[in-house]
């Protein structure tokens, strides 16, 4: 049932669909036009990407959704990884019709595995999925992020996850680990007092939700032959500074995709399209693309 967010507020509106399982998945929509949806990265919610609806929703209706376990959505539950990410996604492109689909990182992955299941998704845009294949490994860091976080070490946790997927010019790459997680730490225990609007998550609840990611990510590991069985338009898009392994993702999906296109975002990195960075540029992009 959808809730608006207030009368003449130009606010988008609030609602949800219920996967198959169930669980209630939260979404905002915004604009009007054909429908698309955008679909978040690990450690993210849907308020990462308003800056990139607001831009797109002049032209599309806009969908984002919370991804389990995030927001306004339901708790994980009996999560199986990418099959249940599937199902949740699954719910809202049967609610609101959309057959163009973006994702960024591991909302990417679930959108490209989504898309072989389904020949209704026209239009197909990838930014930086973490696909796991041949020599190309992703989420690596899982056991050692399990280990800090069951031992109460949220700051170190994240810091583990940050030096493994930060881009290949930040500094975080080189500073050193202690100083960073305690420094984080520091500002989790702050950010953790105040209190947050509703439906937005604190570092503290996100830092959590990584483990999922990296279940979701490693179920997807294989050989990527398997996407040359897409039917729709595929755009994927990275940014200049990303690390070489994301990449080496695109660049891999690229010999079985031949007819895909592919984009360089230059001076951005694999955060390009959430609201901290460069979301109109990407915005510009997928404008393009979904027309």
């Amino acid at each position: 049932m959808e809730e608006p967010s207030g009368s003449g507020d130009p606010k988008p509106v609030l609602a949800e669909v219920h996967s198959a399982d169930g669980t209630a998945i939260g979404y905002q929509r915004a604009g009007t036009g054909p429908a698309v949806v955008l679909l978040h990265g690990a450690g993210q919610s849907s308020g990462n990407l308003t800056r990139l609806a607001r831009a797109l929703s002049g032209t599309f209706t806009v969908y984002v959704p919370d991804r389990r376990g995030r927001g306004r959505s339901g708790p994980y539950g009996d999560f199986r990884g990418l099959s249940t990410e599937i199902e949740d996604l699954s719910a809202l492109l049967d609610a609101c019709g959309a057959s163009r689909l973006f994702g960024l990182s591991a909302g990417a992955v679930i959108a490209i595995e989504t898309a072989l299941a389904r020949p209704d998704i026209t239009k197909l845009a990838l930014y930086e999925p973490p696909l796991t294949f041949d020599s190309v490994v992703h989420g690596d860091w899982a056991p050692r992020y399990e280990r800090q976080l069951d031992a109460g070490k949220a700051g170190a946790a994240l810091v583990t996850v940050l030096k493994a997927t930060a881009d290949r010019t930040s500094p975080i790459r080189w500073l050193p680990q202690r100083p960073l997680a305690a420094a984080l730490d520091f500002a989790i225990k702050r950010t953790g007092r105040r209190p947050a609007p509703a439906g937005v998550m604190s570092p503290r609840e996100l830092i959590p939700t990584l483990r999922y990611d990296a279940k979701t990510v490693n179920s997807a590991a294989g050989a990527l032959e398997r996407f040359g069985a897409l039917s729709c338009e595929v755009l994927l898009l990275g940014g200049s500074r990303s690390a070489r392994n994301l990449t080496a993702s695109l660049d891999g999906l690229c010999c079985v995709l031949p007819g895909a296109t592919r984009v360089v975002l230059r001076g951005t990195g694999h955060t390009a399209p959430d609201n901290s960075r460069q979301p109109e540029r990407v915005a510009a992009v997928l404008r393009d693309f979904f027309s």
